[in-house]
């Protein structure tokens, strides 16, 4: 069997570009964190399951009590549907979120004794959970560097021109291959938070934008400097 061919290494100027944009980030946000709010890893691990298709802000609303109620995997793999329904219906496809809930938690029982796994390959085999919930889990709540490419760091990326990937599992190689392991959760955080307040989707602040100087992609959005102050956000989505 071939051996598999070893990817060249990214292009130098390239990794001075990205890890000084990343500086620049994190000057601009020096409190960049995880914006869902958890206790433990499976809280974590949990809410990260339910901000899907909502926002951050809705899904700590309802976390109190969510896990006042469903404290740890037993208790939640063990709760009545109507209930678990009734708490998390302000997220909406709350019978999706449900099922998946309780599947993830019955699993976490059966699986692995009620405790959520600290390695990528565990958390994978969970139901419900992909490489991007498993990062933000392993990075946020085990000190874990990863890489979490949700649609704010895939757009930011490509509009940096650090990759023209679009699959996420492509587009987390790629960048992971410009940045030192340790910096990988941070980075994440940066990007999601600058994709959050100042580089919107449909109308980027390119004009209140730190990294105005050495983005490519400078003039999809308003370049006036008052025009582009009116854009940003002082935090993520309600």
């Amino acid at each position: 069997m071939p051996a598999r061919p070893v990817p060249a290494p990214p292009d130098t100027s390239l990794v001075r570009r990205a890890r000084k944009a990343d500086r620049l980030l994190a000057l601009t946000y020096p409190d960049a964190h995880c914006e869902l709010d958890f206790d433990d890893p499976f809280q974590l691990l949990v809410v990260t399951v339910l901000s899907a298709q909502t926002t951050d802000r809705r899904v700590n609303a309802v976390r109190p009590v969510l896990f006042a109620a469903y404290p740890d995997p037993t208790a939640m793999a063990g709760a009545p549907r109507e209930l678990l329904e009734e708490i998390i219906g302000p997220l909406g496809f709350f019978r999706a979120k449900t099922e998946s809930l309780l599947k993830l938690s019955q699993a976490l029982v059966e699986r692995f004794d009620g405790e959520v796994p600290g390695r990528l390959d565990d958390l994978v085999t969970l139901p419900g959970v992909g490489r991007k919930t498993a990062n933000v889990v392993l990075g946020n709540a085990f000190g874990v560097p990863g890489i979490t490419v949700d649609t704010h760091f895939g757009r930011l990326v490509r509009r940096l021109g650090w990759t023209e990937e679009t699959d996420p599992v492509k587009v987390e190689h790629a960048v992971g291959a410009l940045f030192p392991k340790r910096d990988w959760t941070m980075l994440s955080h940066h990007l999601i938070w600058h994709g959050r307040r100042r580089c919107h989707a449909k109308k980027p602040a390119c004009g209140a934008c730190p990294l105005a100087k050495i983005c490519p992609s400078y003039g999809e959005g308003p370049t006036d400097p008052i025009e582009a102050e009116k854009l940003v956000k002082t935090q993520g989505p309600a």
